[in-house]
């Protein structure tokens, strides 16, 4: 979910393991000039969703990433599938009213230029998690000072990618 620390987190990791880190939605932008939310106005989640499943079908080809995609990247049938076969998919699990406070102040979150944004994160967080669940080689609680998680996420890696992370 946005807000669950995967891009703070992502950095981290990778720095920690001497490996390459993309966040899909970053990568998104530079690639097409503009921002996420330029995208959503001016193509719709739909358009913004399609050069997601695009990219994340291009990344899917690599190996070794450490990767932060898009919450909304488990919508798609097709990008659940590639998950299930990406070694180590991690969920970052955090409570609606924790992503909440890390989220409130940002207006680059299309999806929450709402006038309840917490009613519309609880309903995102309903939605979706189940999903990451279902791709989820392990759930991880986000809501703990970065280090912690980083460390609770490479103490998984030998179970989920063996030649990832070695410490």
């Amino acid at each position: 979910m946005m807000g669950s620390g995967k891009t703070t987190l992502g950095r981290r990791l990778a720095k920690e393991c001497n490996r390459e880190f993309v966040d899909l939605d970053r990568e998104i932008e530079r690639r097409n000039g503009v921002s996420v939310a330029t995208i959503f106005e001016i193509e719709g989640e739909g358009g913004f969703r399609q050069r997601e499943s695009q990219l994340l079908a291009e990344i899917a080809q690599s190996e070794g990433l450490i990767v932060a995609t898009g919450g909304g990247i488990v919508l798609s049938p097709l990008n659940r599938a590639r998950l299930l076969t990406s070694p180590g998919v991690v969920y970052l699990h955090a409570t609606a009213s924790l992503l909440y406070a890390r989220t409130r102040n940002d207006r680059s979150r299309p999806l929450l230029q709402v006038a309840n944004p917490l009613a519309r994160i609880r309903q995102l967080v309903e939605q979706r998690d189940p999903l990451y669940r279902e791709v989820a080689d392990v759930v991880i609680e986000a809501g703990r000072e970065p280090g912690a998680v980083v460390e609770e996420i490479k103490a998984w890696m030998p179970t989920l990618v063996p030649t990832l992370c070695k410490h």
